[in-house]
């Protein structure tokens, strides 16, 4: 099925009120046939359709993009496409022929070089989707126990980058009846609830770009602990209940314990530089320019 990953899905929502139009052009499956098929699928999407601009993400299908050289290109470069070096090299052919490149955070744009034609613009999160609510009510929606402990593990426990040991290392540690749940298999509508539900979010990663999990989490007030990875030390900046920790499960545990014992926000701190339509608005000005 095709698929747009919700953070992108959103962003384009915002972009269509500003008046702009959009054709999307899926890669399907993976290998290198999947990305020829791409590439001929695209090649007929801009001999019909026409566009002004192609705007690609994940480095990959940034390089795709350009293989075409009639319509300008945009990229935005995610996190493991420059995170890691095998996909990396292929990303820093895509930054020398877009014509303007987007990174997440500033820590990529520095491991990318910092290229000329450069911009960092996280992807955003839409408060009015998430925004802190009534912990037992999410819980009840969500069929979760109303007195246990939960912490909420930022991906699949299989995913190998996010570094799932750590985290369950570091919850085996905590003195109460604590589950450890996988972020997988919940709904859109689900995800506001289920960060406004569990005690803490956890991110235990090794690389990220500038993860979502994070941002959403500050938005619905939820108490956070994150290794600093990405930009999560400037989204959590003087956030009370979120902390960064080192990759040490002593040091985990003490901030875990902290972020739970100061439990969730009745209002949201995150910093406008990662709101939705702050965000829409810097890409629009990247198209119109």
């Amino acid at each position: 099925t095709d698929y747009v990953a919700p953070f992108i899905y959103e962003q384009m929502q915002g972009l269509k009120q500003l008046g702009c139009d959009f054709r999307i052009c899926f890669v399907k499956g993976g290998g290198l046939k999947s990305y020829v098929q791409a590439w001929r699928n695209m090649m007929t999407d801009i001999a019909e359709y026409q566009p002004d601009i192609i705007h690609a993400h994940y480095g990959l299908c940034c390089m795709i993009a350009n293989l075409q050289r009639k319509i300008p290109v945009v990229s935005t470069f995610h996190g493991s496409d420059i995170n890691e070096p095998k996909i990396r090299w292929i990303s820093k052919i895509a930054i020398r022929l877009s014509q303007i490149n987007i990174f997440v955070s500033e820590k990529l744009r520095s491991i990318a070089g910092n290229p000329q034609r450069s911009i960092v613009i996280p992807c955003g999160v839409d408060v009015k989707e998430f925004y802190p609510m009534d912990k037992e009510l999410c819980r009840t929606k969500l069929g979760m126990d109303l007195h246990k402990t939960y912490i909420l593990f930022s991906k699949e426990f299989a995913d190998r980058v996010k570094n799932y040991p750590l985290a369950k290392a570091t919850v085996e540690g905590l003195n109460c009846e604590a589950e450890l749940l996988e972020f997988y298999g919940y709904s859109r509508e689900q995800v506001p609830l289920l960060y406004n539900a569990v005690d803490c979010a956890l991110m235990t990663s090794f690389t990220e770009g500038s993860p979502q999990f994070v941002k959403e989490a500050v938005a619905c007030g939820c108490p956070v602990v994150s290794t600093d990875v990405g930009d999560v030390a400037e989204v959590i900046d003087g956030v009370e209940n979120a902390f960064v920790s080192t990759y040490e499960v002593d040091d985990v545990l003490a901030k875990l314990q902290q972020a739970v014992q100061i439990g969730h926000l009745s209002k949201t701190t995150l910093d406008s530089r990662y709101i939705d339509n702050n965000i829409v608005k810097s890409i629009h000005n990247i198209y119109t320019d």
